[in-house]
């Protein structure tokens, strides 16, 4: 009954339960079902549900998993496999070993918004410049290296090897954040497995422990994986080799967050033995979009050799659209969306807007609104970034681990107890002396040190925190919550301003208190360091429910893992898609093509595409060629006029004459991009040359404008963004 509906190859790949196993699924080849298949047939074989473990990336997919394994194998044990993400894993792991591997058993987990605040804290301390030492690109920085599973002292040897002064100063703020983390009893998410890796290594004897434990590993998404993900699996299935990975290199897009392309292209290399599944038969797409996904992907020489084939009508548009600029591409999108819409009986759900960068959203919102058209943002403000529930998740976490100085620091003076700054530093000051965390310092500092209405307020506070942290472990989170609600009359407060914001924000409090009672419902675990562990690990897709009638919108890398009937990719221009200067580099020119490959496999029926011969950057105006990407689709011919007609020519002409420019030539009636030649000047700041920049790091230049003292760049950065410098006063560095 379980192989019943399997083709031939998800069938070969759920009979293997013995040794190593890589199945290269293609997008849309039925990986979910392969997956919990395969744990459902091993329950049949009698394997014991605590004996098999299955890590993705998203707590929605982990859902969604474990939910058809306890469909499969009610009768089982379905529900006692455990199925849950990298980071959650990772955080039960450390939770059950906190005492044999000396961590608090309270610890915390803190986003990037509150990794950001330790690390200011530490530039405080070292007498840094904010502007220099950036706190937001300092975190990626940090988090790379744990990625890597580099400590401090390892950032520092290989800086003062490479005699980087800039990358030492790096390692100096790296080593007083973690003394900072220790502190005040914290984790931030790299933490989460550099941890796990590491103690796991010093400790044989609990490493033996869990791989005796965990006997059968899937690895969902593989190809996502990073040096210290991979390193994990490993170990866990050191001794008993029976793991099976799940991935598709062509879909391997996060690259910017650490992960390892080779960890899949090499995993035959780590387990000679293994048997090898190609997944080719797709469920989701029509032939037409497959075989122009195809002409894309093909291009790319770090691939395994697979395409993906259907059975599916090949019924379907295929459109693209030259567009005058950016507000054209954006009405001509909202009309299209209007037409196929009408025509064809779709919901507003049905239809997404991919885009490259999160600037671009805000034509595509404008055109929306005026044509009335309800949207939805993945990847915006989310619901627990919101200022009144960080409020609020700062008193539990306070509760939960009193030496948290970051929610200390967020709420002490919410609402407000008349506690000055001036006071605030030397608590700040006496507590970073004595090495105790804040709360405490208030039993022990006196008003020699801070104005006696600060201080009286201090103690009003500490009371207030002591007495929910005295009942917290005779009441539920819902009571706990409430509590601190009515308390601190934080609702009460919002309930009588006559600030706008003030009735969304307590209504948003009031959801938060129906979210636990969800949480209650839900959790096994039911304690507030399981509630706070679930919602330090929500992602932005996880956040994210499809469910009401409105188009969404998000940046291509969000996509991964969903689908549409009708997806629009808009900006597939040079420069912007592929971005920036990745042009010049093979190995970023191939992510960013697998990234169109996953933009265009995640329609069903209709797929849109367009570009604009002009779009305006950094508020200059810009001549554009079309993407490369467009190019290897095939297109060559021009559908000219924006236009309400139902079935349009997915071909265009370009307006622009090509011939003449020397990155272009023709060739078979057909537009061919040339490898673009870095262009030559007299100064040093050439197109393409890398530089460093004291605040935002490395990066290459992609434009320029100007001379002499006018002269003005275009930066790429390593995180994405681009930024318009002058070079007389950017600082940049040359290397």
């Amino acid at each position: 009954m379980l192989l019943k509906n399997l083709n031939p190859s998800q069938k070969e790949a759920v009979l293997h339960t013995e040794g190593p196993l890589i199945i290269f699924a293609g997008a849309g080849t039925g990986k979910t079902r392969v997956i919990t298949q395969r744990v459902a047939y091993l329950l049949s074989k009698g394997i014991k549900p605590y004996n098999i473990l299955a890590v993705t990336f998203t707590n929605k997919a982990a859902g969604e998993m474990k939910k058809r394994v306890e469909e499969l194998a009610p009768s089982t044990g379905g529900g006692d496999v455990r199925i849950s993400t990298f980071h959650a894993f990772c955080t039960y792991i450390l939770s059950v070993e906190a005492g044999n591997f000396g961590l608090s058993p309270d610890f915390l987990i803190y986003d990037m918004g509150e990794q950001a605040k330790v690390i200011k804290e530490c530039l405080k301390e070292l007498n840094l410049d904010e502007k220099k030492y950036k706190p937001s690109w300092v975190v990626n920085r940090i988090s790379r290296a744990k990625d890597d599973l580099n400590l401090p002292l390892d950032v520092e040897a290989k800086a003062i090897a490479d005699g980087d002064f800039y990358q030492q100063m790096i390692a100096k703020i790296y080593r007083l954040y973690q003394e900072k983390l220790e502190r005040y009893g914290a984790l931030d998410f790299g933490d989460l497995i550099m941890q796990t890796v590491l103690k796991l290594q010093d400790h044989k004897e609990i490493l033996a422990k869990y791989q005796d434990k965990f006997k059968y590993i899937m690895v969902d998404e593989y190809q996502d994986t990073n040096h210290s993900q991979y390193l994990l699996t490993k170990m866990l299935a050191e001794k008993h080799h029976n793991i099976c990975v799940v991935g598709d290199d062509d879909q391997s897009i996060y690259s910017w967050r650490g992960a390892d392309i080779n960890n899949i292209l090499e995993f035959e290399k780590d387990y000679p033995a293994c048997k090898t599944v190609k997944l080719e038969e797709n469920y989701r797409s029509t032939p037409k979009i497959l075989s122009m996904a195809w002409s894309v992907i093909k291009n790319n020489n770090e691939r395994v050799d697979k395409k993906l084939w259907t059975k599916n009508d090949n019924t379907g548009e295929i459109n693209v659209f030259q567009n005058m600029n950016e507000n054209d591409e954006a009405l001509r999108t909202v009309d299209m969306i209007l037409i196929n819409k009408s025509n064809h009986n779709h919901n507003l759900s049905d239809f997404a807007i991919f885009y490259r960068t999160n600037a671009q959203s805000r034509a595509l919102e404008d055109a929306l609104r005026r044509s009335g058209i309800p949207y939805a943002i993945v990847g915006s403000l989310k619901f627990y970034e919101r200022a009144e529930i960080k409020d609020i998740m700062a008193y539990l976490k306070l509760i939960h681990n009193p030496n948290d100085n970051v929610s200390f620091k967020r709420i002490v003076n919410i609402p407000k107890r008349g506690i000055g700054k001036t006071s605030m530093d030397k608590l700040e000051e006496f507590a970073n002396d004595k090495k105790i965390s804040l709360f405490e310092a208030i039993k022990f500092i006196d008003t020699t040190l801070i104005t006696k209405s600060s201080l009286t307020g201090l103690n009003n506070f500490r009371n207030l925190v002591q007495k929910f942290i005295n009942l917290k472990s005779a009441k539920t989170v819902k009571d706990i919550v409430e509590m601190v609600i009515n308390e601190t009359e934080y609702l009460k407060e919002l309930e009588l301003s006559d600030n706008p914001e003030a009735k969304s924000k307590a209504e948003n409090i009031q959801e938060l208190v129906s979210a636990i009672e969800d949480f209650q419902r839900r959790s096994p675990d039911q304690t507030l360091s399981g509630y706070l562990s679930q919602i330090a690990l929500v992602s932005d897709i996880d956040s994210w429910e499809n469910a009401s009638d409105k188009v969404t919108l998000m940046t291509l890398h969000l996509a991964k893992g969903l689908e549409f009937k009708n997806v629009f990719i808009v900006g597939l221009e040079e420069g912007l898609f592929p971005i920036g200067e990745s042009a010049y580099d093979q190995t970023e020119l191939q992510e960013e093509r697998r990234l169109m490959y996953v933009g265009m496999t995640r329609a069903k029926e209709n797929l849109y595409m367009s570009w604009a011969s002009e779009r305006t950057v950094f508020g200059k105006t810009k001549w554009n060629v079309p993407s490369r990407f467009l190019l290897e689709a095939g297109f060559t011919e021009q559908l000219s006029t924006r236009s309400a007609q139902n079935n349009i020519s997915s071909n265009f002409n370009y307006k622009k004459d090509f011939s003449q420019e020397p990155q272009y030539r023709q060739k078979n009636s057909f537009i061919e991009l040339d490898e673009p030649p870095k262009i030559a000047d007299n100064t040093p700041y050439s197109i393409g040359t890398m530089v460093m920049h004291p605040t935002f790091g490395n990066g290459k230049i992609i434009e320029k404008s100007g001379s002499g003292d006018d002269l003005k760049l275009v930066v790429l950065f390593g995180n994405g963004q681009w930024k318009k410098l002058i070079a007389k006063f950017a600082n940049l560095t040359i290397i």
